[in-house]
């Protein structure tokens, strides 16, 4: 089982730590998976969930712990021209990300193998998964 960092929460939702480029490299730095939001926004890549909030270059996207949820088509489509783990969704039940992961949707039946997005908000048997990303990793890993 592998656990990912929810744009790089610890012990919950953190406005300080969202998609913070700081706090994403303190965890891949400890080893930890983190999903993040990337956006491209005039011609540049920038972390944030809401907005472009953090501008970053696309070398901080080639990380294999780096999982990058596009928050646009714009931003899908450059994400597949540099090195990097990337997916889009929106609200579907299932999305496959480019390395072949099935990423579902907080709270829809699990499929064997597949990521287990916010395991806290509901009461999923997450033992057939791959991994999870959740705002609390803290709870399933030690020494964060």
């Amino acid at each position: 089982m592998i656990y990912i960092s929810h744009r790089g929460y610890i012990n919950g939702s953190d406005k300080d730590l969202e998609n913070n480029p700081k706090q994403i490299e303190f965890l891949y730095n400890k080893n930890y998976d983190i999903e993040i939001d990337v956006r491209f926004h005039k011609n540049k890549f920038y972390l944030g969930h809401d907005e472009p909030k953090y501008e970053i270059n696309h070398n901080f996207l080639e990380n294999e712990k780096l999982w990058c949820h596009a928050k646009n088509h714009e931003t899908l489509e450059e994400l597949s021209k540099i090195k990097c783990h990337y997916f889009w969704h929106q609200e579907d039940d299932y999305t496959i990300t480019s390395k072949g992961f099935i990423w579902v949707y907080p709270g829809k039946p699990l499929i064997k193998n597949s990521i287990c997005v916010l395991p806290e908000d509901f009461k999923l048997d997450t033992s057939q998964c791959y991994g999870i990303c959740t705002d609390y990793i803290s709870k399933y890993v030690d020494n964060v």
